[in-house]
């Protein structure tokens, strides 16, 4: 019924209680889930998942804020994304919030090695014709720039893909949309703060909608604060059906069928 299209199930919160992340899954009705990968080190487990459970999948990349790791090739990206079950590229694009208190101190022109990263990325998925999973983070200017550069324009030579946990306005929401992506929520829709997030969640058309975890962390509310779970994506259906005006059964099936439209190869459930 319900389709969790980012989480981390190989984070050491998860691995090690999955039997019992598995079972509660299937009691909130959560079918299927994206293993999103962060680096190319930690690949090979995130896609052990995927090949060990029918109702998993997973991508291949390496997160914008990670340094000091394996830097991949476009053509190591394409080698990993022909592998069974593996369907996105990603986790990738640009992540600029803190600079000054997490990066020593170094500005935003400082981040090219952000920016080429993510254009690897793209070249990437255009090459494989799989979808992108974008992460942009107080860097929505430089994350459409570049994407436009790139030849992301909703041609019929673009990869596609998804702005994963959306945490920016109505505009950057409509800017994405017109370069032909999709949008998903997290548990952020249902903090108290976010109304500005249930505007959007209101705005976007439905068959680019999306929800999702991105487990363990933003569990939503009731469970904002502890560790967040696959099981838990149903509180984010019920946050976006609310604001639509919309049945959670009725969420829960455009979002597993956008899924299906957008990370081809997967198998409904």
């Amino acid at each position: 019924m319900f389709t969790d299209s980012h989480c981390h199930l190989n984070f050491p919160e998860l691995s090690r209680n999955l039997p019992a992340i598995q079972a509660a899954m299937a009691q909130a009705q959560v079918t299927r889930a994206l293993c999103i990968s962060c680096t190319m080190e930690e690949f090979p487990d995130v896609h052990a998942l995927a090949t060990a459970h029918d109702n998993l999948w997973c991508t291949v990349g390496v997160h914008p804020d990670t340094e000091h790791m394996t830097e991949p090739s476009v053509q190591d990206l394409v080698a990993r994304a022909a592998l069974p079950r593996v369907v996105g590229i990603g986790e990738t694009g640009l992540d600029y919030y803190g600079m000054e208190d997490r990066k020593g101190g170094r500005t935003i022109a400082d981040m090219e090695w952000q920016r080429e990263r993510f254009r690897v990325h793209i070249r990437a998925a255009q090459q494989c014709r799989k979808p992108l999973v974008i992460h942009t983070r107080a860097a929505s200017e430089d994350t459409l720039r570049i994407l436009k550069e790139e030849g992301e324009d909703a041609s019929s030579t673009s990869a596609g893909g998804v702005f994963h946990c959306f945490t920016e306005n109505l505009e950057v929401a409509k800017q994405a949309l017109d370069l032909g992506f999709y949008i998903s929520f997290s548990g952020i829709v249902t903090f108290k703060t976010a109304q500005y997030l249930r505007d959007v969640a209101a705005f976007v058309p439905a068959d680019r909608i999306l929800i999702e975890t991105d487990s363990p962390y933003l569990a939503p509310v009731p469970y904002r604060g502890k560790t967040n779970s696959p099981a838990y994506v149903p509180f984010v259906a019920q946050q976006v059906a609310q604001v639509r005006g919309m049945h959670i059964e009725e969420v829960a099936q455009l979002t597993s069928d956008n899924f299906n439209r957008l990370f081809q190869g997967v198998v409904s459930a």
